[in-house]
């Protein structure tokens, strides 16, 4: 995909997220996915130990992969972004396994949990713009034998996000509220991001 200006810069999506990619795919956001590598488990825990909130946390995440990729890539944005769900004081990260995943959302039945995403570009390893989104989301108490139901359903793409759901599909029958911008709970805060893509000529003014 081509960008809307010949002048318009290269972008990079500093992410292995396929909801993120789906999502600037969706928009007609020309792009390239780049992981960053970003040992993301141990920097989390490092934070964490240094008492840093949720907020902090996301942002340095998002900072570190978009600066990492962004070093490698003269003259192009790059889209770093992370998300910490947030409950009781606990930080949950991706489940690493179905088992894990079950805990989780046991974990997360019946309680309302906080969702804090950072999104930040990058340009020639300089912070460029950034954007924090919150999202508050009730989980319903639902039965066992709904959860069992739910991570046959799901399968191998329970391991896709944290808390185990994905509230584009199926995992939308878990919640019985949910405050927040949509967009920004599957990961990117797509129409602050799109206007300043267009800015920059990547996409149509």
């Amino acid at each position: 995909m081509t960008t809307d200006r010949d002048d318009a810069p290269e972008v990079y999506l500093a992410s292995k997220s396929r909801t993120r990619a789906d999502l600037l795919t969706r928009a007609g956001v020309p792009f390239i996915v780049e992981p960053a590598g970003v040992d993301e488990p141990a920097v989390k825990a490092a934070l964490r130990a240094q008492g840093a909130t949720t907020q902090a946390a996301a942002a340095t995440l998002a900072e570190l992969k978009a600066r990492k990729v962004s070093h490698q890539h003269r003259g192009a944005l790059v889209i770093g972004s992370d998300q910490i769900l947030e409950c009781g004081g606990a930080w949950f990260d991706k489940p690493t396994d179905p088992d894990n995943a079950r805990a989780q959302l046991q974990a997360l039945r019946g309680r309302t949990h906080r969702l804090v995403g950072e999104t930040c570009v990058f340009l020639e390893g300089v912070r460029v713009w950034a954007f924090t989104s919150t999202a508050e989301l009730a989980m319903r108490d639902f039965s066992d034998r709904f959860l069992d139901a739910y991570l046959r359903a799901m399968g191998p793409r329970v391991l896709d996000a944290v808390g185990g759901y994905e509230i584009e599909g199926r995992g939308a029958q878990l919640f019985s509220k949910i405050s927040g911008d949509f967009f920004c709970i599957l990961g990117l805060p797509l129409l602050p991001l799109l206007d300043f893509l267009r800015g920059h000529g990547v996409v149509a003014e």
